[in-house]
């Protein structure tokens, strides 16, 4: 099972790592920390493109494989106990 925790390990990080630098692309919805750093600058006449909406697909479905790697984890390592 060693092996199996080293690839969910190394699956959980870049996971971690990408899920961060997607969640960063994301435009800023207003009023707060995104207006500080001049996420208010843009105009508010583009709506929901489809870059915006593959991005949100894209970070949910990272998201998915952020959780499930989580979950797996704990189970390997609550059957290795056991052992």
């Amino acid at each position: 099972m060693t092996v199996l925790r080293i690839v969910l390990q190394v699956l959980l990080a870049l996971s971690s790592l990408f899920l961060t630098l997607l969640i960063l692309l994301h435009k800023g919805k207003g009023g707060g920390l995104s207006d500080m750093f001049g996420g208010g600058i843009s105009s508010s006449l583009s709506g929901s493109s489809m870059a915006e909406r593959n991005l949100n697909r894209f970070t949910i479905t990272i998201a998915l494989v952020w959780s499930v790697s989580i979950v797996l984890l704990g189970l390997v390592q609550r059957f290795e106990l056991e052992s």
